[in-house]
C-alpha cells in the first residue's frame, strides 16, 4: 500500500511540472491564433482616448487650424473644434425647417458685428451689449430727468392759473370726435409705455419685491398687452394726425413763441394759435416722426409687415430702434401730460368736457381767441344740445 501511494504522488508531481512548463505557451499561443481567426475592428466611432498620448505634437502642423473636422479626427479623435469654429464663424448647415419660416435655422451662432456702442462680437452679444450698456441705464436717466424737471418746475413755479375772472361764456376747444380720438391714443400710450417700463425694468425694482415666480406671469402678461395695444395705438396715431394737423401746421408766430420760451420762466404767455409751437414740437417730434419710428420697429418686432424676412440681425437692430424712439417719446410725452394735468388750470377739463371759459382761450391761446371773436373760427364745431356752448353761443361769438 505505502508502494502505491509513493507512485500516485510521483505520478501527480510530473503531470504539475509539465502543466507549468506548457502553459507559457499557450497562453503566447491563444493572442496569434485569436489575431488570426478574429475579423478586423472596423467600428465607428469616437473611442476613448488621451490625445496628448495618440498624437502630443498635432499642432506642430503648420495647416494645424486650417484642419476639418474630419481631418482632425484622424491625429486627435474626439477633438471637433473645426466644427464649433465653423458655427461661431456663421457657416450655415443642414435643416429641414423650411427656409420661409425659419431663414436661419441652420445658423447656431451669428456672424461676427459691432453695433454702435458694442465691441467685436457675435450680433447676439453685440446687441445685448447695446440694450445693457447703453438704452437701458441712459434710458432710465432720460426718464428719471424728465420727470425731475416736471417735478422741480411744479415746486417752484407751481400750476399756471387764469390772471382774469370767468366770464361764464364758452369756447369749444375739441369736438367730441376729437376727444375720443385723443383719449384712444392717450390710453393706448399709457398702456404701452407702462407695460414696456415692467419689461424693460421690472426685475430691477418689482422682482426683488414680488418674487420670481408673481413677476414672471406679470411681466408676461404685460407683454401680451403690449403686443395688442400696440396696433391699436399705431391706428389711433394715424387718426389724431389727421385730425389735428391742420391746427398744427408751423407759422411765424411759433417763432416768437420759442423764442420767448412760452412766457413760461417770464410769467406773461405769449399769444399762440388753437396749438402754440410748444404743442407742435410734441405733435410733429412726438406723434410724427417717434409715433411712426416707434410703431414701424413695433409692427418689425411683432412680425406683422408681410413679406419681411424676420431675421435675429433684423430683429436685435428693430428692438434697439424700438427701444430708443420709445424712451425718448415717453420723455417727451412727461411734459405733455404734465402741462395737460397739473401743469395749467383747466387744461386737463378741456379735453375732459371739450370746453373752455373765453378767459383761458384769452390768456393761454390769444390769437386763437381773437380768430373765435372775429368768427373766422366757430365758436361751437359741434351740434350738440344740452352743453355750456349751447346757452352762450351767441355771447361768445359776439
Amino acid at each position: 500500500m505505502r508502494r502505491f501511494l509513493l507512485s500516485m504522488g510521483l505520478a501527480l508531481a510530473t503531470m504539475g511540472a509539465a502543466a507549468q512548463t506548457t502553459a507559457p505557451a499557450a497562453a503566447a499561443a491563444a493572442p496569434a491564433a485569436a489575431a488570426a481567426t478574429a475579423p478586423a475592428d472596423n467600428s465607428l466611432g469616437v473611442k476613448s482616448a488621451n490625445i496628448f498620448q495618440i498624437a502630443p505634437g498635432a499642432d506642430a502642423d503648420p495647416k494645424y487650424k486650417e484642419q476639418t473636422n474630419a481631418e482632425r479626427g484622424q491625429v486627435q479623435p474626439g477633438n471637433n473644434a473645426p466644427m464649433w469654429r465653423s458655427v461661431g464663424q456663421g457657416v450655415t448647415g443642414y435643416s429641414s425647417l423650411p427656409k420661409s419660416q425659419a431663414p436661419e435655422a441652420g445658423n447656431l451662432i451669428q456672424p461676427f458685428v459691432q453695433y454702435p456702442g458694442s465691441r467685436l462680437a457675435s450680433a447676439g452679444e453685440s446687441w445685448r451689449q447695446v440694450r445693457n450698456n447703453i438704452i437701458i441705464p441712459y434710458g432710465a436717466a432720460l426718464l428719471l430727468i424728465a420727470v425731475g424737471a416736471m417735478a422741480l418746475f411744479y415746486f417752484s413755479k407751481g400750476t399756471i392759473e387764469l390772471h382774469g375772472q370767468e366770464t361764464g361764456r364758452k369756447i369749444e376747444r375739441f369736438t367730441p370726435f376729437e376727444r375720443s380720438a385723443h383719449w384712444a391714443n392717450a390710453i393706448a400710450f399709457v398702456t404701452l409705455a407702462i407695460s414696456g417700463i415692467v419689461i424693460a425694468y421690472g426685475k430691477y425694482f418689482l422682482l426683488p419685491i414680488m418674487g420670481g415666480t408673481l413677476f414672471g406671469w406679470l411681466s408676461f402678461a404685460l407683454k401680451n398687452v403690449h403686443n395688442f395695444a400696440g396696433p391699436l395705438f399705431a391706428v389711433s396715431l394715424v387718426v389724431v394726425f389727421i385730425t389735428f394737423v391742420k391746427d398744427n401746421l408751423p407759422s411765424k408766430d411759433d417763432v416768437v413763441w420759442l423764442l420767448k420760451g412760452g412766457g413760461l420762466f417770464s410769467g406773461t404767455e405769449v399769444p399762440s394759435h388753437r396749438f402754440n409751437a410748444g404743442e407742435k414740437v410734441v405733435f410733429w417730434g412726438g406723434v410724427l416722426l417717434l409715433g411712426a419710428i416707434v410703431v414701424g420697429s413695433g409692427l418689425v418686432l411683432d412680425m406683422l409687415i408681410p413679406g419681411l424676412i424676420y431675421e435675429r440681425g433684423t430683429m436685435q437692430i428693430a428692438s434697439m430702434i424700438h427701444g430708443v424712439a420709445a424712451l425718448f417719446m415717453m420723455a417727451m410725452f412727461i411734459g405733455h401730460i404734465y402741462m395737460g394735468t397739473i401743469g395749467m388750470r383747466g387744461a386737463y377739463k378741456a379735453m375732459r368736457e371739450g370746453y373752455v371759459d373765453e378767459t383761458w382761450a384769452k390768456e393761454h391761446h390769444e390769437l386763437w381767441y381773437d380768430d373765435v371773436k372775429s368768427g373766422k373760427i366757430p365758436a361751437h364745431r359741434s351740434t350738440h344740445t344740452n352743453t355750456p356752448a349751447t346757452s352762450n353761443a351767441s355771447t361768445a361769438s359776439a
